[in-house]
């Protein structure tokens, strides 16, 4: 009886560690679809403006103010955060030049800067390649230079709402630590203009419509 009592004794502790272990291995496949992630990014790219914003008007016309825009270059930065193995909330700034095909001589161009925030769904499709959607609010100005004079006519616009809806993949790169992230948006929204040049004051209100077509490098690490 001795000797027995003392073998469960000698055992129990082993056996306790192994079930220790075997619980911590077969728990840490939850953990990691549970574990909230952020992320950190920069990305670049093209605008591509689209409707009243990319049309050519007369000029002497105040219709030709915020439009006739043409593709440009831009960049911006990103960042989210992880609210579950699907949902994310993300925020971005932009700056996008676009260039212009209207009245607006060899100075022209339009240069949008603004911010954005949403939520991102991720799409369980395939298990190397991350399809995710997403949708946003922006907040976006911009300034804008017509011809005219010599310096050119300065077009400013309040800071306004709009919104933003994206689709894209991310393709784990450096171990899994980076991913690189191919996307496309499309953003819309009205603006306020005003001329700031003007002797008689010139406001209004126009669409100022885009897609962007963007590729971007992001840091990744669980919380």
């Amino acid at each position: 009886m001795i000797a027995m009592m003392a073998r469960i004794t000698t055992l129990g502790p082993r056996s306790l560690r192994l079930g220790m272990l075997a619980s911590v291995f077969a728990a840490a496949p939850c953990a990691t679809l549970q574990a909230q992630l952020f992320y950190v990014g920069v990305r670049a790219g093209a605008g591509v403006p689209t409707g009243a914003f990319a049309d050519t008007v007369q000029s002497s016309s105040d219709d030709e103010l915020l439009s006739g825009a043409g593709p440009g270059l831009g960049y911006g930065f990103d960042a989210g955060v992880g609210l579950g193995s699907l949902l994310g909330a993300y925020a971005s700034f932009d700056r996008i030049a676009f260039g212009c095909d209207g009245e607006c001589g060899a100075r022209g161009k339009y240069t949008l800067t603004g911010y954005s925030a949403g939520v991102r769904v991720g799409i369980p499709l395939f298990p190397l390649i991350k399809p995710w959607a997403k949708a946003g609010i922006t907040l976006n100005e911009m300034e804008g230079r017509l011809s005219g004079s010599a310096d050119g006519t300065r077009v400013t616009t309040k800071r306004s709402p709009g919104y933003e809806l994206g689709a894209g993949v991310d393709v784990p790169v450096l171990g899994g630590f980076f991913n690189l992230t191919p996307q496309v948006r499309r953003i819309r929204q009205k603006l306020e203009y005003e001329v700031q040049d003007s002797t008689v004051p010139i406001r209004g209100k126009k669409p100022v419509d885009y897609y962007t077509f963007d590729i971007g490098l992001r840091l990744r690490s669980p919380i």
